[in-house]
């Protein structure tokens, strides 16, 4: 009998991999902070709760949310660039609380490549983290909070750029001028290969390991993003001939692909 799967966050990513393990036999809880997407969810065969994080506590039945379930898959974005001060930190502090009441031992974090940092070169799992940007900080803490819990098995999946539908970054790059990361390396990966990777992770019980998601195709931001940009018939982006001189890193998923799994979609449209 196949685990029941909590899937707390469902968004871009989150809906479609909930919609991914429903047709594979898996039970699925899932949680949105939206009322009117509750139902929405419901249609989708998701049993579907209003949660909503904060730093001062959990709106929502979070009780009962995790009471029906053996893995949680933790999909929440940190959104620190809207302007919003409220710490991320401390909204997944309240939900750790909540686990560490409930029956959940298994858990997935769904983090980001951002928590290495600028760091130059190929970066694997084992690279030691640096991160250069607040979300990259907060998400590393967030990380370690259930690293260290010995009781819980945690295992981080840190994705690169996320494309797929409706979602590709040279819709916002062709608006802009004087890009000055023309010759680093690009580190993304498809939603079809996020869903691909966790539902894999989860069917392999690949438990307190890290994984990086990030597409082995690793071509300058300039010639892929002015490829793709003359593929969808918008501005070409204005890059600088001159290179920034840093983050020139390559992210490879080198724990998945060890592990004999490839990617299955490509990021040329």
């Amino acid at each position: 009998m196949n685990d029941t799967i909590g899937v707390l966050g469902c968004g871009w990513l989150g809906l479609p991999l909930a919609k991914y393990l429903i047709t594979h036999k898996y039970e699925v809880y899932g949680s949105t902070t939206s009322e009117e997407k509750v139902v929405f969810l419901q249609k989708e065969g998701i049993r579907a709760y209003q949660i909503s994080l904060s730093a001062a506590g959990i709106d929502g039945d979070i009780k009962d949310f995790l009471s029906n379930i053996d893995i949680l898959i933790i999909n929440l974005p940190p959104k620190l660039r809207s302007g919003n001060r409220e710490s991320f930190v401390e909204k997944i502090k309240q939900l750790y609380s909540e686990i560490k009441t409930s029956k959940v031992l298994k858990v997935i974090f769904v983090s980001s490549t951002a928590v290495y940092g600028d760091i130059d070169g190929d970066v694997t799992e084992s690279t030691v983290p640096k991160p250069s940007t607040e979300s990259g900080r907060q998400l590393l803490q967030c990380e370690q909070l259930f690293q260290q819990d010995r009781d819980l098995d945690t295992t981080i999946v840190r994705f690169g750029g996320l494309i797929g539908p409706n979602r590709h970054p040279v819709n916002m790059l062709s608006k802009r001028q004087n890009l000055t990361n023309g010759s680093n390396p690009i580190n993304l990966i498809h939603l079809d290969d996020c869903i691909h990777m966790l539902s894999t992770i989860i069917a392999n019980n690949y438990w307190n390991q890290i994984f990086n998601g990030v597409y082995p195709l690793h071509i300058t931001k300039k010639e892929y993003y002015t490829s793709e940009a003359l593929k969808r018939g918008v501005s070409l982006p204005d890059y600088e001939d001159s290179s920034s001189g840093k983050n020139n890193k390559v992210i490879i998923s080198k724990n998945f692909l060890d592990k004999n799994h490839g990617f299955q979609t490509s990021l040329l449209s």
